[in-house]
């Protein structure tokens, strides 16, 4: 015999059988139907004992698990744990796409856009990247890798040598001391602009230097050079994830 359905739809999509009908139909509550557990017996909380001595002989009942004597009006807070390590002693881990220099297009700061050959990276974790200054005009500065990508292209530097002044508090700017209260009126203290040094203009000068000669060493360098002078952006019809890099 052909296979039919029990419920079939009758005008204006409404079933024939209802849902109760159809369970009913099915025998579906014979299925439903569990198997009668053992009862669990439960677990004496309390327990009797009779009282000795010559005038006592009655009993009494005593709890097994006893209440605490008082409850703490708030909850404790929990203690965090010890095994964290500070920021200090973190791993740093730097993707296998970046190798000393590969060209990163950088994607936050001022300099977004711009192409930049990665040196090395520093002891905190960040980027040391430059321009060089002479062709996009972006100078030595530090970068987290999250704000860049990684390109195919790579530009041979291994016979530039990097300063090991060139560090992490290099790059950190002094603070003003703030003026206390009392010691003088808070509208004489002004903001200075930031002025480059001598001695980062003359680090810039010898790393750019040393890394044009790496890219005039390079077989397409006039190529190489409008690459890192052009900045990246994204037009109409471009998606991100399907290009390359």
């Amino acid at each position: 015999m052909a296979h039919a359905a029990r419920n079939v739809k009758i005008n204006g999509g409404i079933m024939r059988f209802s849902r109760s009908k159809m369970y009913h139909k099915k025998a579906a509550f014979v299925k439903n139907k569990k198997a009668e557990k053992a009862p669990v017996a439960k677990k004496a909380s309390t327990v009797t004992k009779e009282i000795g001595g010559e005038k006592n002989g009655e009993k009494r009942v005593v709890q097994l698990n006893k209440m605490p004597r008082a409850l703490p009006t708030q909850s404790r807070k929990q203690r965090k744990a010890n095994n964290k390590k500070p920021f200090s002693q973190h791993n740093r881990k730097l993707r296998s796409t970046i190798t000393p220099g590969t060209v990163l297009i950088l994607l936050a700061g001022a300099h977004k856009g711009k192409r930049v050959v990665f040196l090395k990276q520093l002891a905190s974790g960040l980027l040391l990247v430059t321009g060089p200054f002479r062709i996009n005009r972006c100078p030595l500065r530090r970068i987290n890798q999250i704000y860049v990508i990684a390109t195919k292209t790579k530009v041979d530097i291994s016979g530039v040598q990097v300063p090991d002044t060139l560090n992490d508090d290099y790059f950190r700017r002094s603070k003003a001391k703030k003026v206390r209260h009392g010691e003088g009126e808070i509208f004489e203290q002004k903001k200075t602009a930031y002025v480059v040094s001598e001695q980062r203009k003359k680090d810039q000068v010898e790393v750019d230097r040393q890394l044009i000669g790496a890219l005039k060493a390079n077989p397409e360098k006039k190529l190489l050079c409008q690459y890192l002078a052009s900045s990246f952006s994204i037009r109409k019809g471009m998606f991100p994830h399907k290009m390359n890099f």
